[in-house]
């Protein structure tokens, strides 16, 4: 008796398949800094540009006057900048990433919190919309965010940046733990969660 033996097909690497390293994507996100110092003399950040360009956004609504004498955007005045440009390319630059690796999907209620808090699409994008308020005042607050402090602000060796840094990923874990508990709603099944 012969047992037949298959031979295993030779591994092909697909696009979908790219491997986004923290060490490539740090690199990348380190030259793209220097790349931003050098050419527009600003440091990466988005709460920031993002809040610059809210100013603009408002003058039809509260007119130019409005929103020159609101104490906030004397402070972060209204603009259309390279920070606008930041803003617009993250959004772009995302889209393009997950249309190359073949990842692109239109997804209300994702599985995971599916599995945790069930499929109300109307709660989902609540929790959702909440949450990013929060970041941003307290963005604002911290006078940066995770690209302004935890890049920008580190790479100059900033302290304030680093404390923003060791309390952004201490309070992120202590959230997902609270939110999803110890591990048990991650990754399960999905191929399209990959651990590190």
């Amino acid at each position: 008796m012969h047992s037949e033996v298959k031979a295993m097909p030779a591994r092909v690497i697909t696009r979908s398949e790219v491997d986004w390293t923290p060490y490539l994507a740090g690199a990348g996100i380190g030259i793209l800094s220097w790349a931003v110092f050098a050419i527009a003399d600003d440091p990466l950040g988005i709460t920031t540009a993002f809040a610059a360009f809210s100013g603009v956004a408002a003058i039809p609504f509260l007119g130019i006057e409005g929103v020159w004498h609101n104490s906030y955007w004397a402070k972060t005045p209204p603009s259309l900048s390279y920070g606008t440009l930041f803003l617009v390319g993250v959004v772009l630059g995302a889209v393009a990433s997950a249309i190359a690796t073949r990842r692109f999907s239109l997804e209300t209620v994702p599985r995971v919190w599916r599995e945790r808090f069930g499929p109300s699409v109307f709660r989902r994008f609540a929790v959702a919309f909440a949450g990013g308020a929060v970041e941003m005042y307290g963005a604002r607050l911290a006078d940066g965010c995770t690209s302004g402090h935890a890049i920008s602000g580190n790479l100059q060796l900033a302290l304030s940046s680093w404390l923003f840094t060791i309390v952004m990923a201490a309070s992120g874990a202590a959230t997902a733990r609270l939110l999803f508990g110890n591990g048990r709603f991650a990754n399960r099944g999905d191929p399209k969660c990959h651990s590190l």
